[in-house]
């Protein structure tokens, strides 16, 4: 579920709109609609948990496609829609962010050999990324692939954008597997096989393919087949849940249909491997290597169990599969080098150490620590030609460790050029990586790292702009004492200068799940906040995995509370250090983070002017039931037990909402094709706030019917959104340029 955020490349330029920063004294004024919020009836149920009754009176919403349920949605939105484009200010700011966003490319790549690049492109303007191949960092990009004119063979391919999931590329260079995802529906994906030198398709097409669960398809080396994983395809009527259920990896050959795809890892493959039909399989075949290695996941939890098998046995009867790691071993990612592997665990290491076994007899009871757990906590480890390159989380700060592949070598810590986050791309056939980088106050670049040098160089893949490093913006990390007294990690990013007067417009971002972690990013668009005084600020809550998998488990499950009730603590502090006040302090939470945010409202109405609400979890008793329900209940928790039904009861921000209590001012967003978080459970939320609200501030629903879990709609409807976001926010902030009315 986690959700990453795109960087973006800006800076502050001309200010556009520095007429905006004016604060008004007043409360906000409420805005003209000439339509009538609608309102959701009571016709809910009672639930008897373990002796416990739990109303819920929007029930009936969970039936997306009941035709009043329908035209309550499509009324809420009209509705929304009238009232954000009401708002004086949401214009002009709405240029600003266009000019911002359309002033440069944005730019992705990946290294192949011979100095060949992948480069993923959108030009301004343009409202997807293209995929291109350039020969040398200086070539000419090659368009390759795309995603809008790829036709697909579903049904739905007009729900929203079509947009490129992932890619693989046959180890001759000639072929590449391209997984297209249609307007953000992660269970309609579809893998494209494709002619490199000419961008013909081949014919191959398979439904179902599973971008949405990560990048599972390796091709073999002999470059005429693959494997890939598949989401089942459920007959009609089947519950929603089953559909990650007896998830499974395939061989497809060349030429052949989807339906002759042979079964070659997963639930009922392997009799003699029992596989939870509620856990993901999906196989591997590192690049060189003569082994391909199957993983178990439950697809939201950090560890997996791991296989091992050669690659000439793939497709055979009784493909002899070794077990490397069960669940209880803690590991993380496995790395193959000829006879080595290389395993990340966090057993005995809660901040993770990395191990070395001989592939051919995998015991881990003869493991070498080849990296001990230290002070930073390593997060991830790709393999090159020379060595493997470890990525750290060292405070907030990404790191770079070269791990030699010699169990005698030392590790070697990489020089980058600045503090911030750092991601790592390699490839296994390529000496050295390229480094993704970004702060939180300037652009992002990729980086070049040369092993013989072992100097770090600008590639130039992402072209300089004009708003690259702006110099007029800067930011400051603390530690917040949180209810129990546990430190937690507060980022905050202004212009300089700024006054604390508790005047300024404040956004408070956290998520708190997965053991994911929020690092530095630079967005663009954000330059039009900071513009208008804005502030930035991110709490670095338990649950996510900034120190690791103790801090992960400080909020997860019975432990789940630390996460809202450190956001508080940030919140608190931002308004004691006179950052903003709480009539100017927004928070905000996305996906799990709904949680977050719901609860921190629910428990805390006074301490925010406003909040947002992106596609949230909302409903985590009702959760269980939808399409991701089961393979979130490692994260989340089981209504099925009385334990797991406390925790998740706890956590369930619907359930929390008390009558007649004077909220903030909330906008909820969903996406209609959303396969991770039902809008049923933003829409639940929103009636019940309208209802109990007694502050007289809007709850207002947006809805995105061509994108789903945080995408697929394309650029010009992320501009959009960014432009009523923080339109609703200066509005209730009482800025003066965005009160309607005057």
């Amino acid at each position: 579920m986690p959700t990453k955020r795109r960087i973006r490349v800006c800076a502050v330029g001309s200010i556009l709109l520095v007429a905006l920063i004016a604060i008004a004294e007043t409360q906000p004024t409420k805005a003209n609609s000439a339509l009538p919020q609608p309102v959701a009836p009571l016709a809910g149920a009672t639930d008897d948990y373990y002796g416990t009754k739990v109303a819920d009176p929007y029930r009936y919403m969970e039936n997306l496609k009941d035709p009043q349920v329908e035209s309550w949605f499509k009324a809420q939105n009209n509705y929304t829609r009238t009232v954000l484009d009401t708002i004086p200010g949401r214009a002009r700011l709405l240029a600003r962010i266009r000019e911002l966003d359309q002033s440069i490319p944005e730019v992705f790549a990946t290294r192949l050999p011979d100095d060949i690049y992948l480069v993923w492109k959108r030009l301004p303007n343009e409202d997807v990324m293209k995929l291109y191949l350039r020969n040398g960092l200086k070539g000419t990009d090659r368009l390759l692939a795309d995603p809008e004119k790829i036709k697909l063979t579903a049904e739905d391919q007009a729900r929203g954008k079509n947009t490129i999931a992932n890619i693989a590329v046959s180890p001759d260079g000639k072929l590449m597997v391209v997984g297209i995802t249609p307007g953000g529906s992660e269970t309609n994906n579809e893998l494209h096989v494709m002619e490199i030198a000419t961008g013909r398709e081949l014919g191959d097409v398979i439904t179902h393919g599973a971008c949405a669960e990560g990048l599972f398809v390796s091709w073999l080396p002999d470059s005429r087949s693959f494997v890939y994983g598949r989401l089942q395809d459920l007959p009609a009527g089947a519950p929603a849940e089953q559909v990650r259920q007896n998830f499974r990896s395939y061989l497809h050959i060349l030429g052949t249909g989807e339906a002759k795809d042979m079964p070659i890892f997963g639930s009922g493959v392997i009799p003699a491997i029992a596989v939870d039909p509620s856990l993901i399989a999906s196989v591997n075949i590192p690049l060189n290597s003569r082994y391909a290695v199957g993983e178990l996941n439950g697809s939201v939890t950090p560890n997996s169990a791991y296989y091992i098998a050669p690659v000439d046995s793939i497709g055979k009867p009784d493909t002899p599969w070794r077990k490397i790691a069960d669940f209880a071993d803690g590991v993380t990612a496995v790395r193959v080098h000829g006879d080595d592997l290389y395993l990340l665990t966090y057993k005995d290491a809660p901040r993770s150490k990395i191990i070395h076994l001989d592939a051919r007899k995998p015991d881990l009871a003869a493991a070498a620590t080849v990296l001990p757990q230290g002070e930073a906590v390593i997060q991830e480890m790709r393999s090159a030609e020379d060595a493997l390159y470890v990525r750290l989380l060292d405070g907030g700060i990404g790191r770079v460790v070269r791990l030699p592949y010699s169990l005698a070598a030392k590790p070697e810590r990489v020089a980058l050029p600045f503090d911030g986050s750092v991601w790592i791309r390699t490839d296994a056939r390529v000496p050295g990586a390229m480094l993704y980088t970004a702060t939180w106050v300037s652009a992002f670049k990729i980086y070049s790292y040369d092993p013989h040098s072992k100097q770090v160089t600008d590639t130039g893949i992402q072209p300089l702009g004009p708003f690259d490093d702006p110099g007029t913006l800067e930011s400051v990390e603390v530690k917040v004492p949180s209810h129990d007294g546990t430190l937690v990690p507060l980022s905050i990013v202004y212009r300089k200068g700024l006054k604390l007067d508790g005047a300024n417009p404040t956004l408070l971002d956290g998520y708190g799940g997965y053991g994911y972690s929020i690092t530095p990013y630079f967005s663009a668009t954000q330059l039009a906040w900071y513009e208008l005084g804005g502030v930035n600020a991110t709490c670095h809550v338990r649950g996510g995995g900034e120190y690791g998998e103790e801090w992960h488990l400080a909020g997860k499950g019975a432990t789940k509370a630390n996460t809202w009730l450190d956001f508080i603590a940030c919140a608190q502090y931002m308004v004691d250090k006179k950052y903003t006040s709480p009539a100017r302090l927004a928070g905000t939470g996305a996906s799990a983070g709904g949680i977050l945010i719901g609860r921190a409202i629910t428990e805390r109405p006074d301490l925010f002017g406003a909040a947002i609400i992106d596609v949230g979890l909302l409903d985590a008793l009702r959760s269980e039931i939808t399409a991701n329900g089961e393979t979130n209940i490692p994260e989340m928790g089981s209504v099925k037990t009385e334990e797991g039904f406390k925790n998740l009861y706890a956590m369930s921000a619907y359930h929390h909402v008390k009558d007649h209590t004077p909220y903030p001012a909330v906008l909820l967003t969903t996406g209609m094709n959303d396969p991770r978080v039902d809008p049923w459970e933003p829409g639940k939320m929103t009636a019940r706030l309208q209802a109990a609200t007694s502050s007289g501030k809007p709850i207002l629903l947006r809805i995105d019917y061509g994108g789903g879990h945080g995408g697929g709609s394309g650029e010009n409807e992320q501009q959009q959104t960014t432009a009523d976001r923080w339109s609703f926010l200066l509005w209730q902030f009482g800025v003066h340029e965005f009160q309607p009315n005057q």
